[in-house]
C-alpha cells in the first residue's frame, strides 16, 4: 500500500508549455476541446501525487488516511469521477500522468480511512495546477496515441523478453487481460521498473515507439538479471557466490 504524498506548496504555478498537445488550447472556452493533435479538456481534475508512475491498465492499490485524499475519494465516489495520479518530484510533480478509476475499495476503517484498488484509464498532460482545494487539481488535456500499430515481429520480442524475466522470477505470464493495442503499457506495468522508464513510456504517444523502447529495455536488463539468477543458485548450492 502507499502512503507517502507529498506537503503543498505555496500558490499555483503554471506547467511549461513545451508540446504540441497545448499550443490550440483555448482558455476563453472552459469546457471540452477536441482536435485531431489534442484531445479532451478537462477543468479541474483532482491529482494524486505518488512515488510512482501509473500506466493505463495497470491496478493501483491504495491506502488512504490522510484528511485531504480522503475528501477527494469521497467525492470521487459519490460522483463515479476518475482522479489523476501524477509522479510526485522533489519539487512538484511531472506534467503528464495518467487517470484512475476507483475499481473497487477492499476496506473501510471506522476513522475514515480505506482501502481501494484503482486502475490507470488515460493519459493526459497537466495545463496548470490549482491548489484552491485542500487537495491538488489540475486542467488537463487527455492525450490519445497517434494512429498506427506496432509490428508482431516488435510484439513478439517484447513479449518473449518479458516471459524471460518472469520466468527467473519464477512467475507465469498471463496476457490474457492484455490490450493487444497497448501493449507495451501492460508488459511494463507489470514489472517494478525504473520509474524514469515509465515516465518516458508515458509520454510517448506511439505503441510502435513504445513497444520497440520496453523490448529494448528489457533486453538491457536481462543479463544482470541472469548473474543475479546464477548468483542466487550458487548461493543456495553451496553457501557462497562469487
Amino acid at each position: 500500500m502507499l502512503g507517502l504524498y507529498p506537503p503543498r506548496r505555496g500558490k499555483s504555478r503554471r506547467v511549461p508549455r513545451k508540446t504540441k498537445w497545448r499550443m490550440a488550447y483555448n482558455r476563453t472556452a472552459r469546457s471540452v476541446l477536441r482536435a485531431r493533435d489534442i484531445g479532451d479538456f478537462v477543468a479541474l481534475l483532482p491529482l494524486f501525487p505518488l512515488e510512482v508512475v501509473l500506466l493505463p491498465g495497470t491496478p493501483l492499490p491504495l491506502h488512504i488516511f490522510e484528511p485531504r485524499y480522503k475528501e477527494m475519494i469521497a467525492e470521487c465516489l459519490a460522483n463515479r469521477a476518475a482522479f489523476g495520479v501524477v509522479r510526485a518530484l522533489e519539487e512538484g510533480v511531472s506534467d503528464v500522468g495518467c487517470t484512475a478509476e476507483i475499481v473497487t475499495v477492499t476496506k473501510e476503517y471506522p476513522d475514515g480511512r480505506m482501502d481501494l484498488i484503482a486502475e490507470g484509464r488515460k493519459r493526459f498532460e497537466v495545463l496548470e495546477l490549482n491548489r484552491e482545494r485542500s487537495f491538488l487539481q489540475a486542467e488537463v488535456l487527455l492525450v490519445a496515441d497517434e494512429s498506427g500499430a506496432s509490428s508482431p515481429e516488435d510484439r513478439a520480442r517484447a513479449i518473449q523478453a518479458h516471459l524471460e524475466i518472469l520466468s527467473l522470477a519464477g512467475a507465469v505470464q498471463d496476457l490474457s487481460a492484455a490490450d493487444q493495442s497497448a501493449l507495451s503499457f501492460y508488459l511494463a506495468g507489470s514489472l517494478p521498473l525504473d520509474l524514469d522508464f515509465k515516465q518516458k513510456l508515458l509520454t510517448m504517444r506511439s505503441e510502435t515507439e513504445r513497444i520497440q523502447a520496453v523490448a529494448a529495455y528489457f533486453e538491457s536488463i536481462l543479463p544482470n538479471l541472469h548473474r543475479a539468477a546464477r548468483a542466487r543458485e550458487k548461493a543456495g548450492g553451496n553457501g557462497h557466490a562469487r
